[in-house]
């Protein structure tokens, strides 16, 4: 009886439109992000001076039959790392993320596009230094280089959090301790 049910289920969706079976269909509100996808970067943070180098790499992929994308990063081979899953939340209009860390916080924030980039504020829950709130920008520049900056609200006050500049790195590796 299970197996007719879930052929029957995949069958009603099908009909309705809600699957597409296309290995590479991506949901269309992900599309722009489809440049980016099944790559490894490696992005370096503007340190100030004295301050010693930081890395860190990414991989961005198609997940969820198109319907997320999964972000992986990994900071100073494993030192900290993260997962972000991306995805389009019809009852808000809007795309939606989670963030989960190897520091044992997360976080929660939608994301839109604002003239040529990306803008995402995000919730902070269990951050054990106080970080409450991040906002961010992202560019995705003609060359294929992407530019972040951050600031965290952190104890009440907004603050610098970070500027990262990443290329394309098919070397690189990800790491998690």
């Amino acid at each position: 009886m299970k197996p007719l049910l879930t052929a029957l289920l995949i069958s009603a969706s099908l009909a309705a439109g809600q699957v597409n079976t296309e290995p590479d269909s991506l949901n269309e509100h992900l599309r722009p992000f489809k440049p980016y996808l099944n790559k490894t970067y490696i992005g370096r943070f503007a340190q100030a001076p004295g301050q010693p180098p930081m890395q860190d790499i990414a991989r961005w992929e198609r997940i969820l039959n198109g319907q997320a994308i999964r972000m992986l990063h990994s900071v100073n081979d494993g030192e900290y790392g993260g997962e972000t899953i991306l995805f389009w939340d019809k009852a808000r209009r809007c795309l939606v993320y989670y963030y989960f860390t190897t520091a044992g916080f997360f976080t929660n924030g939608t994301m839109h596009l604002e003239v040529d980039k990306w803008v995402s504020h995000e919730m902070v829950t269990n951050n054990a230094h106080g970080i409450t709130e991040v906002r961010s920008t992202s560019q995705f520049l003609p060359d294929g280089r992407m530019h972040t900056v951050s600031e965290f609200k952190q104890n009440g006050q907004w603050v610098h959090g970070h500027t990262i500049d990443y290329v394309e790195s098919p070397e690189s590796r990800m790491v998690f301790r």
